[in-house]
């Protein structure tokens, strides 16, 4: 499994992590560490290390975009 570091930004709401955290699971990632950077405008700014089947995180990236308000700002891998 290779690790990303991903910074998304998504609706200051409850139930909104959540549905990132169940997308990831979705898509076969295991969530390895969680940062909540800051909230500002209605909308929270998350860091999550992600472990991921395979080296490609392509897929990961399609079904957290796929959830309404949800912005994928960065996402890095971790060495």
């Amino acid at each position: 499994m290779a690790l990303y570091r991903v910074q998304v930004s998504l609706p200051d709401r409850p139930g909104s992590l959540g549905a990132v955290a169940s997308a990831i699971g979705f898509a076969g990632g295991d969530i390895r560490g969680l940062v909540v950077l800051r909230s500002e405008n209605g909308r929270g700014i998350d860091d999550i290390t992600i472990a991921v089947p395979g080296s490609d995180p392509t897929d990961l990236v399609n079904v957290l975009t796929s959830i309404g308000g949800v912005e994928v700002i960065s996402i890095t891998p971790v060495d």
